[in-house]
């Protein structure tokens, strides 16, 4: 009977936290256009045009008219290439291109990117889309897709996403169409491979000379004329200041994942590391640097990606991530130089780049013209792999489908999530092992909370954390906006493949389903929320500056607890009638602000978190208490739990109010009842419930026992517990 109930609320929490953490995707037979093409007038888009005509059937664009006669198509980059952003979601971008193939139009339609969406200014997003204006199709094709990137300050991920949705994307549309001349390529399957049998020259000289290495060299002189060349007169009037023919920067390439070439370039221990940190289809990048600027810079070590190098081949564009990423031990060919640094790039299997054709890494050279703005030039590192390390293929399955023909989209998806998935490897293994302790300590309370000093720093450092590394770095803030997704839910199909494109979300979405059934919402609450931690902690510096609390009159706060239910059916209210008017509404929840945009947002929002974050410097957890909507939405699944872990003494209220009084968010009622609801588990009445100086109840069953182990004389209590107002009767036994 119990396995029957517990499996009944497993699956009603299960569906619950689907529905809640938005697990829903448009249906395939949908394409982006058709979603998001009544909200964009062709005039918004194409400067002269009045109207669109006709979408294709057979292809996700729709005409550009003016004065009835067409002028070109329009496209969602999203209907054609992957647009995921540094937020983890598409960034869906309306492109227009006339019948010769140049670029008319450029609109962000639907985006989720935290930096574009509050942190730049709307004119700066418009000027860098009116820049890929006259952008020729044709041209780019030709040259491989080089052109000068215009990057804007702190959203230097975002602006190369889509600068390779808007090129990739457009380059389809063009061959699909046929415009400017351009015709759909043949896919003919390859024609060569990597010979594992090649050999390769075993000295620096040689292996430069017949190009298995490749080199980009620049002095300070050449830096500065390319900056003069880009005509900002800001750039130009900080140049470089060593002398003009010291080196800016040398970098060297080669692909150690071809057999000959690692053999002759690195050592066997990196070799050996190779082979196991490969997977089936991977291709390795040796890239050594020298000189006075960094391939690598340090952008990655905060965002994880490297954003001064890019490789390119034809429409293909691959950006290293800190996962991709290994340390050079050595570099074994006689005669190298010394490198300052030494790296390899893992290029994955799933990217689709093809090791047999040419490629280029593009560096991006920045120059600082103000306090936060910089301006931005590129270069180039060609690359082909030498035919001595190739062979002829076979063509006798010519006729053949390639992958590329018959890939389906649920395998690229596939593809995607499990990318970013190793892609965050780190996190997730930070996240699952605070889990784990936190799992231990809910398990095993008894023995957590026997130590009052031990677990309060225990709770400080684990609250730290939640804020730092879960909030700030990882930015795993749950919100209530999960939840605007459940309308959606009725009307849409289910796709995992949504919710595993962010696997910290996933994994704490699902470790609150397991929460909810064993002890309530709290967990998440009381620990896991960042923002949470961020008031709790503001607080505890509070009370160490002896900031008087203020502990409010039970009956009005009572009245005051309905208010996060009431804001929390208010939002899901307005979903029903338009999830972006809800969303925007959401905004009374302060994590975008604080933990997601660092506080780097318009004075308002700022102001508004700072309002929240005082008022709990003097009333403990004050949003959490009394405005957080996901603290309400989670409330209702936690009625649903099977255990009730909080021992208490049948004297806990009557007369007892230790536990009552040290509550952090008055979750004990008066009588002594702990309300589910409100609990955040933060486990302090367990600390009292063991405590020798607060619980009258022990302090009892110390005496007790004191007065056993000596019966013929007098039990002196400890000074601290002589004039304890909780503990009542004589003072000797």
């Amino acid at each position: 009977m119990l396995l029957s109930c517990l499996s009944l609320r497993l699956k009603e929490i299960a569906l619950f936290l689907c529905l809640l953490c938005g697990l829903v995707a448009p249906t395939h037979a949908e394409t982006v256009l058709a979603k998001y093409l009544p909200e964009v007038k062709a005039a918004d888009l194409v400067e002269g045009a009045d109207a669109f005509g006709e979408t294709r059937s057979d292809l996700a664009v729709v005409q550009v008219l003016k004065n009835q006669q067409q002028i070109g198509w329009a496209f969602i980059t999203s209907d054609f290439v992957g647009t995921t952003g540094y937020s983890g979601k598409p960034i869906h971008t309306m492109v227009a291109v006339d019948l010769a193939g140049v670029v008319t139009g450029v609109k962000l339609v639907k985006h989720s990117e935290p930096i574009v969406l509050i942190g730049i200014p709307d004119a700066k997003v418009k000027a860098l889309a009116a820049g890929y204006i006259g952008m020729d199709l044709v041209a780019e094709a030709k040259s491989g897709g080089k052109h000068d990137l215009n990057i804007i300050s702190g959203a230097t991920v975002t602006v190369m996403v889509l600068d390779d949705s808007i090129l990739r994307s457009g380059l389809k549309v063009a061959r699909a169409l046929g415009l400017g001349g351009l015709s759909p390529e043949v896919m003919l399957g390859p024609t060569v491979e990597i010979n594992p049998d090649a050999h390769a020259a075993t000295d620096w000289g040689t292996l430069e000379g017949d190009g298995t290495l490749r080199r980009l060299s620049l002095d300070v002189g050449q830096i500065n004329e390319a900056f003069v060349a880009l005509g900002d007169p800001r750039a130009i009037a900080r140049p470089e200041t060593a002398a003009p023919d010291s080196i800016f920067i040398e970098m060297q390439t080669a692909l150690v994942s071809v057999p000959a070439i690692g053999q002759a370039l690195i050592g066997e221990n990196d070799r050996a590391n190779l082979t196991t940190w490969l997977k089936p289809g991977d291709q390795a990048l040796m890239i050594a640097g020298k000189g006075l600027f960094s391939f690598k810079g340090s952008g990655y070590v905060r965002g994880g990606i490297f954003d001064r190098i890019v490789l390119v081949q034809d429409d293909l564009s691959v950006r290293f991530h800190d996962r991709d990423h290994k340390r050079l031990g050595a570099i074994t060919a006689n005669g190298a130089p010394d490198f300052t640094e030494k790296d390899l790039f893992r290029i994955p299997a799933e990217s689709g780049f093809d090791a047999t054709k040419p490629f280029r890494i593009q560096l991006l050279v920045q120059r600082s013209v103000g306090p936060i703005e910089k301006v931005f030039t590129t270069f180039d590192l060609a690359y082909q792999l030498p035919s001595q390390y190739l062979r002829s293929l076979a063509t006798e399955a010519e006729d053949e489908p390639t992958s590329a023909d018959t890939g389906d989209e649920s395998a690229a998806q596939t593809a995607l999530w499990q990318k970013i998935w190793r892609d965050k490897t780190v996190e997730i293994t930070v996240l699952v092992a605070m889990l784990a302790v936190l799992t231990l300590v809910f398990f095993f309370q008894s023995i957590a909370t026997r130590n009052a000093r031990a677990f309060f720093w225990f709770r400080i450092g684990f609250l730290t954390v939640t804020l730092v590394f879960l909030g700030w770095y990882a930015n795993a803030q749950l919100s209530v906006v999960n939840l605007m997704a459940l309308f959606g839910a009725l009307v849409s199909g289910f796709s995992w493949q949504a919710f595993l494109l962010d696997p910290l979300t996933f994994i704490l979405w699902f470790s609150v389903a397991a929460a909810l059934l064993f002890w309530g919402r709290g967990a998440y609450c009381g620990w896991l929320c960042p923002f949470g931690a961020l008031q709790e902690l503001t607080n505890k510096i509070a009370r160490a500056l002896h900031i008087p609390q203020w502990t409010l009159p039970w009956g009005l706060h009572e009245r005051l607890w309905p208010l996060k239910y009431m804001i929390f059916l208010g939002l899901f209210g307005v979903s029903l009638m338009s999830i972006e008017q809800a969303e925007h509404y959401a905004e009374i929840e302060p994590f975008k602000t604080a933990i997601v945009l660092k506080f780097v947002r318009a004075w308002p929002f700022v102001a508004y978190v700072a309002a929240l974050l005082v008022a709990g410097l003097f009333v403990e957890r004050f949003y959490c208490r009394y405005l957080c909507p996901l603290g309400a939405a989670l409330a209702i699944p936690a009625r649903l739990r099977m255990f009730d872990w909080l021992k208490r003494y049948k004297e806990c209220g009557t007369p007892c109010q230790t536990c009552a009084n040290e509550c952090m968010v008055q979750a004990i009622h008066p009588t002594g009842e702990i309300n589910p609801n409100e609990c955040v588990n933060c486990l302090n009445c367990q600390v009292l419930y063991q405590s020798k100086t607060k619980c009258p109840v022990v302090i009892r069953q110390v005496k007790r026992r004191a007065a056993v182990g000596s019966p013929d004389g007098p039990i002196r209590m400890p000074a601290e517990l002589i004039n304890h107002p909780n503990v009542k009767g004589p003072k000797n036994v």
